[in-house]
């Protein structure tokens, strides 16, 4: 167990520092934005791989989900090598990136929660003659960092997470987190729980695990926005996982490719043979297990929080890029187009493992990639 916690950690440095110098790559593309512009030729094309730019010009606005922020910025590189297209992608949060999407100020919005009605609704605003549909994109599990001193192996079940999120536990020695761990030196240490302040897909998704594994000891409604007494705040999922890295008795909620040197994660205990570690093989092996509810060009997911499969992550989310199914602005409609295409395919959703994510089964995303080619 030890063992595969150091490489789950080595595999999350690594990736963030690969999604990093991805970054500084697309941004060294932008600083020649005008030049690149006009070099989306076959050379170009071929030196990113398979990538085809078609059409695509120009600036792509977007914002949303941070928790696909480093998957997105991994793509932006590559697909603003081949193709010369800006993608500003602002990682404000699933709750700010469906609001601008709806207000038709961007491109696309990426979010952890599929769209509500009353969101379709004010998409049709926006969408001519269409509306916003949900097409997913990114999976992965959302890890339960911690940072306790002399505890390098952490298992929890859902009753527990529910009841330190809501203050209802609140030191580290507490007999609960014994029970589960009985071989572990428990500190006599204050808990300090953090969550987002900012309206989340991640908590969405997080909250309805709770809800759904242990509804006696998580009775709030659920949502973007956090709920629950207590705890404390910070914004985006950097912003939580930076927090549990400088406390000493923090506990946070945040994907896994925010797990980095000084912060661990919890397994968990779901009832199958053996606690789950977060990975991109357990949160997989979860999101197999989920089915398509949404109707017409929307492929909205309806997870399984409970699962008690083996090897079955259950805390996971799937972000979910948003556009307009008909109705998009001609003129990022070539660059939107070509950029989902790149990331729905073989090649963009190979990128993901190596960042903590999760790739979406072949079964749901061959008819992600059938929607995105019949966006108009």
């Amino acid at each position: 167990m030890k063992l595969q916690r150091m490489n789950r950690r080595a595999v999350a440095l690594g990736a963030l520092a690969a999604s990093g110098a991805l970054v500084l790559t697309a941004c060294g593309s932008d600083d020649t934005g005008s030049d690149s512009g006009s070099s989306s030729s076959a050379s170009s094309t071929a030196a990113a791989g398979s990538i085809k730019c078609d059409d695509a010009k120009g600036q792509l606005l977007s914002d949303g989900s941070s928790a696909q922020k480093n998957a997105i910025d991994a793509w932006v590189a590559q697909f603003t090598k081949a193709c010369g297209v800006q993608i500003n992608y602002k990682a404000g949060g699933s709750g700010a990136g469906v609001t601008s999407f709806t207000q038709g100020q961007l491109a696309f919005a990426g979010s952890d929660s599929a769209l509500k009605p009353e969101e379709v609704t004010a998409s049709k605003k926006v969408c001519s003659g269409g509306q916003g549909i949900d097409l997913p994109m990114v999976g992965g599990p959302i890890a339960i960092g911690y940072n306790v001193s002399g505890v390098d192996n952490l298992v929890l079940d859902a009753p527990t997470l529910a009841k330190i999120f809501d203050s209802k536990i609140t030191k580290w020695n507490d007999a609960a987190i014994k029970k589960l761990n009985p071989d572990a030196k428990l500190p006599d240490l204050k808990i300090q729980a953090f969550h987002r302040s900012d309206e989340s897909g991640t908590t969405d998704n997080f909250t309805k695990y709770l809800k759904a594994a242990t509804p006696d000891n998580w009775k709030y409604e659920g949502g973007k926005a956090w709920q629950a007494k207590g705890g404390q705040a910070a914004a985006q999922s950097s912003g939580v996982a930076a927090q549990v890295k400088q406390t000493n008795g923090a506990i946070g909620y945040f994907e896994l490719s925010y797990v980095a040197d000084g912060v661990k994660a919890v397994s968990i205990d779901t009832g199958a043979s053996a606690p789950v570690a977060a990975s991109s093989e357990s949160a997989t092996k979860a999101i197999a297990d989920a089915k398509v509810v949404g109707t017409g060009s929307d492929l909205s997911l309806q997870l399984n929080y409970n699962t008690k499969a083996d090897g079955a992550y259950p805390i996971t989310l799937v972000t979910y890029e948003i556009v307009c199914d008909k109705g998009n602005k001609a003129d990022t409609l070539p660059g939107t187009k070509a950029f989902l295409t790149y990331i729905a395919s073989e090649e963009g959703q190979a990128v993901l493992p190596n960042l903590g994510y999760a790739p979406i089964p072949d079964d749901i995303i061959a008819k992600v990639r059938t929607t995105i080619s019949g966006l108009s």
